[in-house]
């Protein structure tokens, strides 16, 4: 296959992004596909680009954004335009995280240049990454999740509505970029700036203790669940991304009607989502072994300390046939949506 893997991207989650393209695009090649990378906010990286990323790792490639055109645009809103070599390819892989990538801009934009990808379309993009309504679909679908508040409130209210200590987090975004575990009215008013900054909208939500899990989706079904044993209190952006911090076993040590509970409402929170091709669901189980969904990711980091990959392999698929499956999910669907629009894939 011709693949562009789309990476990169203006968001928080940028370095996330690139080190997960930049090892799709190797996978990729592995299985003998012809692969180009292509930054979402500039343009097609180098060789030699890819391979600062690769030996640097997470955040640390110093690859910067453009400016876009004009002051009102989205670095992501002219790839396209910026990069013709989008439309000869039969499929782009996602590999976005966070911002315009993530939140079906991207996804929108390549469905009106009528251009094949692989992952979730618009839709299910947008109701991911908008955590407040998530957690109001799941909600409604039945699904436990944690109580919560959505906007700017004081702590003192946060804590006398959720109770302390209450985790405070953008209601947009993901691996756990400016997120807090507040123990105090006023550390929960200090970690709602540091949440809002940039004029993210802020979610209070109430702090589940106990283990935590998280179940990969694949092609409509849910892979092995992943135990998560972070070292410090919380699953944050450095346990996700940095070796050692956290120990994650695939698959998890629990009975088999646990883990059977969780893969059966992870693949009704993906289906609820409107989610396709893969994504993966986070859970904590409390004392009592209650499941309560914490989110859904619709572009699931692909690094190779991120979660799906373990999951994968736990299954028997070991990360280049994981790329690959996907390529295909998407590249069928595609030839899917065209045949049903009599448009040329």
């Amino acid at each position: 296959m011709r693949v562009a893997v789309l990476l990169g991207g203006s968001s928080e989650e940028r370095g996330v992004s690139l080190a997960s393209g930049c090892e799709v695009a190797l996978a990729l090649r592995s299985r003998g596909h012809e692969v180009i990378a292509v930054d979402a906010a500039g343009g097609q990286l180098s060789a030699r680009e890819e391979r600062r990323v690769l030996e640097s790792g997470i955040g640390r490639a110093e690859i910067p954004v453009p400016a876009p055109s004009r002051a009102e645009e989205l670095p992501e809103s002219g790839v396209v335009g910026r990069v013709p070599a989008l439309r000869e390819v039969e499929v782009v892989f996602l590999a976005l995280h966070g911002g315009a990538g993530e939140d079906g801009t991207v996804q929108t934009l390549l469905e009106v240049a009528g251009i094949v990808y692989a992952g979730s379309g618009p839709l299910g993009c947008a109701l991911a990454m908008d955590k407040d309504l998530t957690k109001r679909l799941l909600r409604d679908a039945g699904v436990a999740t944690p109580e919560w508040i959505a906007g700017t409130v004081p702590g003192e209210e946060v804590a006398a509505r959720l109770g302390l200590p209450v985790i405070v987090k953008p209601a947009s975004g993901g691996s756990s970029v400016r997120l807090t575990l507040a123990r105090s009215a006023g550390e929960v008013d200090a970690a709602a700036e540091l949440a809002g900054a940039g004029g993210d909208p802020v979610l209070y939500e109430s702090y589940v203790p106990g283990r935590e899990f998280t179940v990969g989706v694949l092609d409509d079904e849910a892979l092995p669940v992943v135990e998560i044993e972070p070292v410090r209190e919380l699953f944050d952006f450095d346990s996700k991304y940095e070796p050692g911090m956290a120990r994650e076993t695939a698959p998890a040590r629990i009975p088999d009607e646990t883990a059977r509970v969780l893969r059966s409402a992870a693949l009704g929170v993906h289906r609820v989502l409107r989610l396709e091709h893969f994504s993966r669901v986070d859970f904590m189980m409390d004392e009592d072994g209650r499941a309560w969904c914490l989110e859904a990711n619709a572009l699931p980091g692909l690094t190779g300390n991120s979660l799906l990959p373990k999951a994968a392999a736990a299954a028997g698929i070991e990360f280049p046939e994981l790329c690959e499956r996907i390529c295909i999910m998407g590249r069928e669907a595609g030839w899917r949506r065209c045949a049903g629009t009599g448009a040329e894939p």
